[in-house]
Parts: C-alpha cells; sequence; structure tokens
C-alpha cells in the first residue's frame, strides 16, 4: 500500500542528489525544484562550509533531505565539483 508520506517523498525527491542553480533570497540560498511536480522550492541549508562565494556562480550538486524549512524543502551541498554519474543533471 502506497501512502501519503511516500508519493510525497517520490514528488520532493528525498534522498536524490541533482545539479543546481543556486540563488540568494533573503539570507538563504534556494533552487528550483528539479522536478515539475513538487509542490517546493529547494532551501539550501547545509553543506554551505564547501562553497567558495554564496551564492556559487556555477551550478553545485544538491542532495534533498528529509525535512522542511521556510516552507521550502532542505538540501545540502554535496559538491561544488558535479558530474557524478549518480547525480540528475538539471539546472534552472
Amino acid at each position: 500500500m502506497t501512502s501519503i508520506r511516500d508519493l510525497l517523498g517520490d514528488s520532493l525527491a528525498v534522498g536524490k542528489r541533482f545539479r543546481l542553480e543556486l540563488e540568494q533570497r533573503d539570507e538563504i540560498l534556494v533552487a528550483a525544484h528539479p522536478h515539475d511536480a513538487s509542490p517546493m522550492d529547494v532551501a539550501v541549508v547545509e553543506g554551505l562550509e564547501k562553497l567558495e562565494e554564496q551564492p556559487p556562480r556555477e551550478p553545485v550538486e544538491v542532495e534533498i533531505v528529509g525535512r522542511v524549512v521556510d516552507g521550502m524543502i532542505a538540501g545540502r551541498v554535496v559538491s561544488t565539483a558535479c558530474g557524478g554519474a549518480d547525480t540528475d543533471a538539471r539546472t534552472e
């Protein structure tokens, strides 16, 4: 049986990694969610120490984590060198 939590997790892509362009909104780094069906943007709030500048000029690899921050799904910077085989390449 599929639960609402499972359906929401699928549309939000919790645990998946994406190559995303970040922008500064207020004091939070934000990216458009790579899934069009997602009701939330991504607030990148973890792994910020890996960034040389905020916001970075180039897309970075972000993993979607399972919590909400300021009405957005949280993400963490995994790498500034994008291009891993398990990363869904999508920039907004």
